[in-house]
C-alpha cells in the first residue's frame, strides 16, 4: 500500500516549493496592507519596501520553480468520485493563482522600474536586482507607472479574496468530505489519506 499512498501525495520538492511560495504569499500581503495602510513615515516606509520587493521576486522565482516540477512530475489525481465540475473548478482556480504568483511580481517590478524615484533595488540586502527597461520605450512613463500600480493594487486584492476560497476549499475537503485532499499537501500525513481508489483519469 506504500506506492499508493505515495502516487496520491505531492512529491517532497513540490511540498517544500507550496508551502515556501505560501509563506512568501502571505508575507506580501501583510507588508503590502501595512505599507498603504499603516501612515508610516518614510524613513520606516523604504526598509518595507525593499522587503516586499525581495519577497516578491523570491515568490517569483519559487513560481517558476514550481511551474517547471510540474511540467516533469505529474501532480497526484483526484479523489475518485471527484464531480467533474469540481475539477475543473479547481483547475481553472489554479490556473489563475499560477497566474496571479507571476503577474503580481512582474507588475510590482515594473512599477519599481517605471518610478521616477530610480530607486535602486538590492534583494535581502545582499543582491543588486536591475530594472525592467521599459521607460524609454514608453511615451508616458509617469501614466504608465499609475496604470501598472493601479493593476498591481487590485491583481493583490484579488489574490488575496481567491487565498481565502483556496483555503476554504481544503478545508472542506479535509473537515467534510474527508478525501484526503489536503492531507497530500501536508508534510509527513502519508498516513491520514483515506484507502480509496486512485482515480487515473486525470
Amino acid at each position: 500500500m506504500a506506492w499508493v499512498a505515495s502516487a496520491r501525495r505531492y512529491s517532497a520538492v513540490a511540498i517544500l516549493l507550496h508551502w515556501a511560495s505560501a509563506l512568501g504569499v502571505l508575507a506580501l500581503i501583510g507588508m503590502g496592507l501595512t505599507m498603504a495602510h499603516a501612515g508610516l513615515a518614510p524613513m520606516r516606509l523604504f526598509p518595507l519596501y525593499q522587503w516586499h520587493k525581495s519577497v516578491g521576486i523570491t515568490v517569483l522565482v519559487l513560481t517558476g520553480l514550481r511551474l517547471a516540477w510540474r511540467l516533469f512530475h505529474r501532480p497526484p489525481p483526484h479523489p475518485a468520485g471527484m464531480p467533474a465540475r469540481e475539477r475543473r473548478a479547481a483547475g481553472a482556480a489554479h490556473a489563475i493563482l499560477y497566474g496571479l504568483l507571476i503577474g503580481l511580481p512582474l507588475t510590482g517590478w515594473a512599477v519599481v522600474s517605471l518610478s521616477p524615484f530610480n530607486i535602486p533595488t538590492v534583494l535581502y540586502g545582499l543582491v543588486p536586482w536591475p530594472h525592467l527597461p521599459l521607460a524609454p520605450l514608453l511615451t508616458d512613463p509617469a501614466g504608465a507607472e499609475g496604470a501598472v500600480k493601479l493593476l498591481h493594487a487590485y491583481g493583490a486584492w484579488f489574490l488575496t479574496a481567491l487565498l481565502v476560497l483556496h483555503v476554504a476549499a481544503a478545508l472542506r475537503h479535509h473537515l467534510i468530505l474527508r478525501d484526503g485532499v489536503l492531507a497530500r499537501m501536508l508534510p509527513g500525513r502519508a498516513a491520514a489519506l483515506p484507502p480509496e481508489t486512485l482515480d487515473s483519469t486525470r
